[in-house]
């Protein structure tokens, strides 16, 4: 089987890692790929969607996935789909679930999905009175996409205000803040479940916990994200089944309702509150750094699962999972996320000790070759991944991985996992 990777990112890294182990994979492409991605795969760069689609007819490329949203919201999977090619993702009507979080609350309400009490609107006026009937904190997100950053948590009323003002007027993100959804902020814990859909079944993988903000103890800026770990302790099988009843089957169901019927990978971000699930968003893909922990779980060929959903046969497939345990630590640029940074050189030390050489792995994502040499050039460089027996054996791994990897003005966490430490404590 030949596979194009659609995308740049850790994730699709993490995605060709997984495909480059599975013996049924015979070559992955990556578009556009990164500086270290044409070393398990073969980086092209073709801009247009349908030229997309005639390299992989004219290349005998039997599958294609994407990473990325702005693809699936632009509508890559009806442009291939409408000449019979398998892709993996939702099409441009499905992937609105992300596109568009006006229609997305809209639709959770209309489906009794549960989740936080919200309005949508595109009037200042009508913003503050809403901001005013709340207690705080407050949360304020634009509509449109905003690569993950479009979603403020304000503290006060004065600062939900200005945020709002700021989204509407198109100061913060442009058009995709013209219209705002402002909602009650939900008191509990987050989680990242994923499920794989073909448009009528789905899988469940194991539910991961990413960490939004830049800081330690969750403080400073949201971020793409700055680690995550898989599976979590705060899950079990009432929980997982909470969260299929009560949020997956409606959606596939009211998805099919629509005319949309839901294929490729939806992420939810979930709030449990009381033990309760509570949508916070979908999201149309993997999630970064999600995706970095999950694929080394799956035991099951990566290809297999992609391509069964792509084409209606997941009922066919019996998914399995390695009894492991995966945590990435993300390495970001020194000013990363408010401005760019200077590409800086990387260095990798000679790994001497056996358990982090055998249990931990690299995936690259903001990174380019100039001279042949590695340079960090992206916001979020590359995350340290350690796969171990238990949590606390994998955190440590992959900081001690972290050790071994230098560039100017490196910076990350250093509590990744911690809300699983505390619950395992």
């Amino acid at each position: 089987m030949n596979i194009l990777v659609i995308g740049s990112g850790g994730r699709e890294y993490s995605i060709g890692l997984a495909l480059r182990k599975d013996k049924n994979v015979k070559k992955i492409y990556f578009n556009p790929g990164n500086g270290k991605s044409d070393e398990i795969g073969i980086n092209i760069n073709i801009k247009k969607y349908e030229e997309m689609a005639d390299f992989v007819q004219n290349n005998n490329i039997d599958l294609t996935i994407v990473g990325p949203e702005v693809p699936l919201s632009e509508g890559i999977v009806d442009i291939f789909q409408k000449i019979g090619l398998a892709i993996f993702g939702p099409s441009k009507n499905a992937a609105r679930l992300e596109g568009s979080k006006v229609f997305m609350k809209n639709f959770l309400k209309k489906y009794n999905i549960p989740t936080a009490k919200y309005i949508e609107t595109s009037e200042t006026c009508k913003a503050n009175d809403f901001i005013d009937k709340l207690n705080t904190p407050i949360v304020v997100k634009a509509d449109g996409l905003c690569a993950g950053k479009g979603v403020i948590i304000a503290s006060t009323k004065k600062e939900a205000k200005e945020a709002s003002l700021h989204m509407l007027n198109g100061e913060s993100f442009g058009d995709a803040g013209k219209k705002i959804i402002i909602e009650e902020f939900l008191n509990g814990y987050e989680l990242s479940v994923f499920a794989i859909c073909d448009g009528e079944n789905y899988k469940i993988l194991p539910a991961a916990q990413d960490h939004k903000r830049l800081l330690d103890g969750d403080k400073g800026p949201n971020t793409g994200g700055m680690g995550a770990y898989a599976p979590t302790p705060l899950i079990n099988q009432e929980l997982y089944k909470k969260i299929e009843q009560r949020i997956v089957e409606p959606t596939l169901k009211g998805m099919k309702e629509m005319g949309s019927a839901y294929q490729g990978v939806l992420f939810m971000g979930i709030m449990v509150v009381d033990n309760e699930p509570m949508v916070l968003e979908y999201n149309v893909r993997f999630g970064d750094p999600e995706c970095e922990v999950l694929m080394p779980l799956l035991k099951t060929p990566a290809s297999e699962l992609f391509y069964k959903a792509a084409t209606n046969k997941l009922n066919e497939l019996n998914i399995e999972f390695y009894d492991k345990y995966a945590v990435a630590v993300v390495m970001a640029s020194e000013n990363y996320p408010y401005k760019s940074s200077k590409p800086s050189e990387i260095i990798i030390d000679t790994i001497i000790d056996e358990n982090i050489k055998n249990n931990t792995h690299i995936s690259y994502a903001g990174v380019s070759k100039i001279d042949e040499k590695l340079f960090a050039t992206g916001g979020r460089v590359l995350l340290c991944v350690g796969i171990g027996n238990n949590i606390k054996n994998a955190r440590e791994l992959a900081y001690g991985l972290c050790g071994q990897v230098h560039f100017a003005g490196k910076q990350f966490r250093k509590d990744i996992a911690y809300q699983a430490l505390k619950a395992l404590a």
